[in-house]
C-alpha cells in the first residue's frame, strides 16, 4: 500500500502539502503523491516542476467537474417548500455527484494509507464519500473558517438534522462533518466559532520553522517558474516598496475600484493619499492573486505586478526581501514576515463596495 496522497486546488494548498512533507523524518520524505485539481485553478506546468522537486513521488493532473458539468444535477436543487422533501432530493444528489466524478479521478485512493484533501467541499469530497474512503480534510485557507464557516453557512436551517445525515453518509457536509472524514486539520483551533471534535490543530507556522534554508530553496524553485523575472520586478523603482495584494474579489469593475482605492489610499511611502505628501515616494508592487483575472498591467501600468502565479508565503524566503508596507483585503496576513507594517482592511472596507451579507457570511449562521 501507498503512503500518502495529497489532493490540491490552489498553490497555497500545494504549499501546505510540501510543508507537511518536510516535516516528517527525512526517512519517510519523498514517498506521497500530489494531484493537482484543475476544476478552480490553472497550475501551468507546476505538475513539471512538482516532479522534478523530489518532494514527491508522483504528481497527477485532476480534471474534476462542477456541478454545472452534470446538468442532470440543476433539477436537485429546487425548493420544493418541505424539508423532508428536499433532503431526499439532497441524498439523490449527493450519490449522483459523487458516482459522476469517477470517470474523471486519476487515481485508485484505495491504494493509500492516508489521504489529505484541502477543500473538501468540493466534488472530490462527494466521491470519496461515495466509494466509503476514508480521508483527513485539511483547511482551504490560513484560519478561513474563522470568518467564514462554509459548512455551517451552506446549510443554515435545520443543521443539527443535516449534520446527523451527513455523519451517517445519506448527504455531504464539508469541513469534518461527513461521515468518511476521519478528521480536519486547522492551522488555530483557538479561533473557530463552531469547534467539532473531528478538528485537529497543526501550527502552519511550526511547519514553517521546521523549513531547513536548503528545504527553502527548493521551494523557491518549485513555485516561482522564474526567478531572474520576479527578482527584476522587485528590484524596480524607489526603495520603499508597498505591496498590494490582489483578491478575485465581486465583478471586474467593482475589483478594478476596490484597488485603484487602496492604491490611491495607501501608496505613499507615509501612508498619505493627497498626493502632496512630502514623504518619501515608494514603488507600489501589486501580487495577482492565482484566480484574479483582472488585467493589473493595463490598469496600472504605472505600478510593477509581479510575475508568475506563486502563493505569497513563499516571499518569505527570498533573501533581503522586505516591504514598507503589505495590504491586504481578506488575505489573512499571519505568515507574512515581510513587511514593516500589514494593512488588513476586512470586512468594514469591503461593505463600501458590495452588499455586507456577501462577505459576512458567519454573521447569518
Amino acid at each position: 500500500m501507498k503512503e500518502r496522497i495529497y489532493v490540491c486546488h490552489t498553490y497555497y494548498h500545494v504549499y501546505v502539502a510540501c510543508l507537511k512533507e518536510f516535516f516528517l523524518p527525512k526517512d519517510k520524505q519523498g514517498q506521497a503523491s500530489l494531484v493537482l485539481s484543475t476544476m478552480s485553478n490553472d497550475f501551468g506546468n507546476l505538475k513539471e516542476r512538482a516532479q522534478k522537486s523530489g518532494i514527491f513521488e508522483e504528481v497527477f493532473m485532476f480534471e474534476e467537474k462542477s456541478e454545472e458539468f452534470f446538468p442532470k444535477l440543476q433539477k436537485y436543487h429546487t425548493d420544493r417548500g418541505n424539508i423532508v422533501v428536499n433532503m431526499l432530493a439532497r441524498i439523490k444528489y449527493t450519490k449522483m455527484l459523487g458516482r459522476l466524478q469517477e470517470p474523471y479521478v486519476p487515481v485508485d485512493f484505495k491504494e493509500y494509507r492516508d489521504i489529505y484533501v484541502f477543500c473538501d467541499s468540493d466534488p472530490i469530497g462527494y466521491y470519496l464519500s461515495y466509494k466509503k474512503i476514508y480521508y483527513h480534510a485539511v483547511e482551504d485557507g490560513l484560519n478561513c473558517i474563522e470568518t467564514y464557516d462554509t459548512a455551517r453557512y451552506d446549510n443554515r436551517g435545520h443543521f443539527a438534522l443535516k449534520a446527523w445525515m451527513a455523519a451517517h453518509n445519506l448527504i455531504f457536509i464539508q469541513n469534518g462533518y461527513a461521515k468518511y472524514c476521519l478528521d480536519m486539520e486547522i492551522n488555530d483551533k483557538s479561533i473557530i466559532p463552531y469547534p467539532i471534535d473531528k478538528h485537529i490543530e497543526q501550527s502552519r507556522e511550526e511547519l514553517t520553522e521546521h523549513l531547513t534554508e536548503d528545504d527553502k530553496n527548493v521551494l523557491i524553485h518549485l513555485f516561482i517558474e522564474n526567478m531572474d523575472e520576479l527578482q527584476r520586478s522587485l528590484d524596480m523603482g524607489a526603495e520603499d516598496k508597498i505591496l498590494v495584494l490582489s483578491e478575485p474579489l465581486c465583478d471586474l469593475e467593482t475589483r478594478k475600484r476596490i484597488f485603484t482605492d487602496i492604491i490611491e489610499e495607501y501608496g505613499k511611502s507615509d501612508g498619505k493619499s493627497d498626493g502632496k505628501s512630502d514623504g518619501k515616494s515608494a514603488q507600489v508592487l501589486i501580487k495577482p492573486h492565482p484566480r484574479d483575472v483582472l488585467d493589473y498591467r493595463r490598469i496600472f501600468p504605472q505600478h510593477v505586478v509581479l510575475y508568475g502565479m506563486f502563493p505569497m508565503e513563499i516571499m518569505n524566503f527570498i533573501p533581503g526581501l522586505r516591504f514598507k508596507r503589505v495590504i491586504s483585503v481578506f488575505t489573512v496576513t499571519n505568515s507574512i514576515r515581510f513587511a514593516e507594517e500589514i494593512v488588513f482592511l476586512g470586512e468594514d472596507f469591503m461593505d463600501k463596495y458590495e452588499e455586507p451579507a456577501l462577505h459576512r457570511q458567519n454573521e447569518q449562521i
